[in-house]
Formats: structure tokens, sequence, C-alpha cells
């Protein structure tokens, strides 16, 4: 998108189409290179708006496209009040736009940075979720998390820095621990894998954002950890998402 297209989003979306000297302050911001969601204050997700008063990592159109996917998993499920995990939940997108769409749900946030909570429990607030539908934890993965899902949806820290494909404006602006994932972008998503398996009922499934260069470690990791996995692509062809079922025949083979 231009930079034009993001100055008539901004004055339609912030400035209800009146132009102001703060209105011209934030196409300065646009300029520089700070993204538009950081400026506007909110984007949409799905069926939300998605509040970033802390900046959290912006969601992606690519996570979207995998999320809404997985909605249509856990209904074709027909579990009565499934319990979904949104894990490294940052601006709680994922999970917000669940229980949304499925009001049944109970949804947990598992959150590590503490800026974030707040920003997680005002989407929760602004899109009307129920508070008994919910939790929101600052915690590191699965600590302090001893119930077992459902389902666990992840957009993990997965960015190999090697591979210098991230824009500028993403380095400069987004947080860096949300996006980068250490050695070739595995260290958190190996943690999940091996860690998820204890936080799933029996054929629970594990969804997770990823690199496509990563597909083959994580079916490495996914079989050795007893998982079935299917690696998906996103709406641009890309192997964006894999979902990986605990699947207890693993045991007995």
């Amino acid at each position: 998108m231009s930079i034009s297209q993001d100055s008539m989003w901004l004055l339609k979306e912030k400035y209800d189409g009146v132009k102001s000297d703060a209105f011209y302050a934030d196409v300065k911001r646009l300029a520089m290179g700070e993204p538009l969601g950081y400026i506007i204050g909110h984007v949409p997700f799905l069926n939300t708006t998605i509040h970033l008063d802390s900046r959290p990592l912006i969601p992606r159109a690519e996570t979207e496209f995998w999320v809404e996917k997985a909605i249509d998993e856990i209904k074709s499920k027909n579990i009565p009040s499934p319990h979904i995990l949104d894990l490294c939940a940052g601006s709680g997108c994922i999970g917000v736009s669940v229980a949304k769409k499925i009001p049944s749900a109970q949804v947990d946030f598992s959150e590590i940075e503490i800026d974030h909570i707040e920003t997680i429990k005002k989407n929760l607030t602004e899109n009307d979720i129920p508070e008994n539908h919910y939790n929101v934890v600052h915690t590191s993965l699965f600590d302090k998390l001893p119930t077992k899902y459902n389902f666990i949806l992840s957009n993990p820290p997965y960015i190999d820095e090697t591979l210098n494909r991230v824009d500028h404006s993403v380095i400069d602006f987004e947080p860096h621990l949300a996006l980068f994932g250490g050695q070739d972008g595995m260290e958190v998503i190996t943690n999940i894998i091996e860690k998820a398996i204890n936080h799933l009922h029996p054929q629970g499934q594990l969804w997770m954002e990823h690199e496509p260069e990563q597909t083959e470690i994580i079916t490495e990791l996914a079989e050795k950890n007893l998982y079935t996995i299917t690696t998906h692509r996103d709406q641009y062809g890309t192997e964006r998402y894999s979902k990986l079922v605990y699947d207890l025949n693993f045991k007995e083979s």
C-alpha cells in the first residue's frame, strides 16, 4: 500500500475525513516508516477490532487466513465448550477472534510481556467477550497454565534474522521479542512443540505459524513428540502454518 493510500485510510479512520494539523503530523510519521496500525491505534482482524495500545506485533493477513481455518476446524469438532489457548498472544487477536466466532469457547491467553496484558483485556472488552469466557495470564509459554486444551493456537516469534527478509519499518517499530525466534528462528517453536503435548487433550491440536524454511525441522520435531502433522500454504502460496495433532497411536507404534 502506497503512502497516499495509507494517508487516505488514516484520514478516514482516525480523523473522520477532516484534515488538520494532527493529521499532517501523522502523515509525517507515515513518511518516516511508522506502521499505519500504530498511528491509527487499531486494526481489523477477521470479525474484530484489535487495539494496539501497547504496540504489540501488528496482526498480519497471513495470520488472519489460518486463524479462520482454525476456527472452522474448531467448529467442525462440535465440542460443547472447547478450551482454547492463544499462546504468545501479543494483542490477543487470535483468541479474541476465536471467542467472538465461538461464543461457547473458553479462551486463555498466555503472554510474556506485561505491557500487553492490558491491551489483551481491552480487546476482549471492546469486542464484547464475556468475562467468564476468558483468562489472561502473564507468563512464559505454558508456565502457570495447568489446564489441558482442545486447541492451542500460536503465532510465536519465528523469524530467522539471517534470511534478511524483514522490512526496515518492522525492525524499527515492531517488538523484536515477538518477531525473532533465535537461531534459525526455531528456539521458541521447539520449546512449544516439546511442551505442548503436556497441555493438550488426546487428539488435541496445535496450530502454529512459521517460516517455509522451517517446515522440515518442524515436521521432524512433531513426529518425535507424538504428533501427526500437516503443513499448509497461506493465501499467497507460501508454506505458512502447520497443524499438529496429539496422536496417542504414536505410543503404540
